[in-house]
């Protein structure tokens, strides 16, 4: 990819996703590129990944889980929601929605195939 259809594809990208702090070799751009064209196959999709280990403290062992949930959003980007508990009555829950471009590349590295 020369210079020119590397600024027209981060260009294109940066409509729909934050590059600005992204570095991105060509073949993530092209990744990028097509995702966001067929992101219509991606909108709605949602995967969820649960562990469960143990622990250890001062008071001895204890177990505890954790629970992600990635749902690709209607607009382009991916909400991810966190979940822990643990068998002492602790819990916690978080969501953030990711829409940077690096963000969404290790997700999809990651967690591979959506489809």
């Amino acid at each position: 990819m020369d210079a020119n259809e590397k600024k027209q594809a981060r260009a294109y990208i940066g409509e729909h996703i934050d590059i600005s702090k992204a570095r991105l070799t060509d073949h993530e751009a092209v990744e990028l590129r097509d995702f966001i064209d067929k992101y219509d196959e991606y909108k709605g999709k949602t995967r969820t990944q649960t562990t469960e280990d143990d622990g250890f403290s001062s008071d001895g062992k204890y177990t505890y889980k954790r629970t992600f949930t990635h749902t690709f959003t209607d607009d382009i980007g991916i909400r991810e929601d966190f979940e822990y508990s643990d068998d002492d009555g602790g819990h916690s829950k978080t969501t953030k929605e990711i829409k940077d471009a690096r963000g969404i590349l290790n997700l999809l590295h990651e967690y591979r195939p959506w489809k």
